[in-house]
């Protein structure tokens, strides 16, 4: 099979590195990848929503199925596009029709299905600016600390967290008078706080039946001890202890099975990745926000663990067979840190050469913000999260010591990182 990937993170490495392993593989083509994935494949200069960009690579590449990384293209209907054109339509695209994606471009549309759906989640409203004060009065009845989140995409800093209704006044009015998150927050969805201990559970699914992958935990803020801003992930690790067989079972009859079977009932053409954020209170869990995609960093952590052949189990998504698949699951652990450049996630340079990658030997290196340097042998660093060290070991303990060794080893001007991932799930 010739496949393409559409991305240029940490995730997009980590699928690039287990699809390379697939005797299915002809050739894989990343757009626009990044200098990590050059080495498993060819990156195509082609920014994730240049879709007739994409067409035109497919074609020309003679692609056989196209995996799409990020939120962004799903959200913009690159399905649709793809099964609306007769050059395009019988290359399979793994994700959600532009309506299931709506499950994480509209934090309202998501809660929504989730309550005609029976599925549990905390109770919410949502208010445009024309209902501003209805939405203050609505705040005023909850107990602190509120939660506001706008409701379309904000690149994954769209959710504040206040600890008085004053901090929650003046965070709605930003959102909805002074749109702070531009169109993303001409909506904003205000629901109670539950606290709880968070995970995320991954299936992939068919649009009849669904497999599901490891579990992961992440590690989204910036310091130590969860201080600071809210990052697009400094860490994950998997498997995660508090989701014993138990509580998983009450996800799947509660949470999975649901979804499906309300994805088949509204008729929502859904073959790809869903990502469930859950919070698990008092012993049960409650669905925070679905992604319509894998995570990232929680990829780089669950790929490694995953020893199916993924690619054959995507493939059979546009077949219907999924049901005919295993998804076999090392048993080992694994933990990731990634190391993100100084002043992330607000501003941080770029273009900074990035050493010793080559001398990590016990540790799987993926690349999330990395490019070649002029020369095209170096590598440098363009994004805020820069590398991703992912460790299997027989304990957390043994996959965070060889994690953080490799943290020590690679090395840039200005590399940042936390030091206690994976310490408060250590066995």
């Amino acid at each position: 099979m010739n496949v393409l990937i559409l991305g240029s993170g940490g995730r997009e490495h980590a699928l690039a590195w287990k699809f390379s392993q697939s005797p299915l593989l002809k050739q894989l083509f990343i757009a626009p990848g990044n200098a990590g994935t050059s080495s498993l494949g060819i990156n195509i200069p082609i920014s994730v929503n240049d879709f007739e960009g994409i067409k035109s690579a497919v074609l020309k590449k003679q692609i056989d199925i196209v995996i799409v990384g990020p939120e962004e293209p799903l959200v913009n209907g690159i399905y649709d596009f793809f099964k609306q054109d007769a050059l395009i339509q019988h290359i399979p695209v793994v994700g959600p029709s532009k309506l299931g994606a709506q499950l994480e471009g509209s934090k309202d549309f998501a809660k929504a299905f989730m309550k005609r759906n029976g599925i549990p989640t905390a109770a919410y409203r949502t208010f445009t600016s024309a209902e501003i004060v209805a939405g203050r009065a609505f705040l005023a009845s909850l107990k602190p600390p509120y939660v506001l989140k706008a409701d379309g995409l904000a690149a994954g800093k769209g959710v504040v967290i206040c600890n008085t209704l004053e901090e929650a006044e003046a965070e709605l009015e930003d959102m909805l008078v002074k749109s702070r998150f531009g169109k993303a927050s001409e909506k904003v969805v205000i629901e109670e706080f539950l606290k709880g201990i968070e995970l995320s559970v991954f299936v992939v699914t068919d649009g009849n039946t669904w497999k599901l992958l490891p579990e992961a935990k992440d590690y989204k803020r910036i310091g130590n001890g969860d201080t600071g801003p809210n990052t697009g992930g400094m860490g994950a690790v998997s498997p995660v202890p508090f989701a014993d067989e138990v509580f998983m079972q009450k996800v799947v009859d509660r949470v999975i099975n649901p979804t499906i079977s309300g994805l088949k009932i509204e008729g929502i053409d859904y073959k790809g990745f869903i990502f469930f954020g859950l919070i698990k209170v008092a012993g049960d869990p409650f669905v925070i926000e679905y992604n319509v995609r894998l995570g990232d960093p929680e990829t780089e952590t669950i790929i490694p663990r995953i020893k199916s052949d993924l690619l054959e189990v995507l493939a059979s998504l546009n077949k219907g067979t999924l049901h005919k698949n295993t998804i076999e699951t090392d048993h080992r652990h694994a933990l990731t840190v990634m190391l993100v450049s100084a002043g992330y996630p607000g501003d941080y340079p770029k273009g900074l050469e990035i050493t010793s990658i080559h001398k990590v030997k016990d540790s799987l290196v993926f690349h999330a913000g990395t490019t070649h340097d002029h020369s095209g042998d170096g590598v440098v660093t363009s994004g805020g999260r820069v590398i991703a060290l992912t460790s299997l070991g027989s304990s957390m303990t043994e996959a965070r010591d060889l994690s953080y060794r490799a943290a020590g080893i690679v090395d840039y001007l200005g590399k940042t990182y936390r030091t206690d991932i994976g310490l408060d799930v250590v066995n």
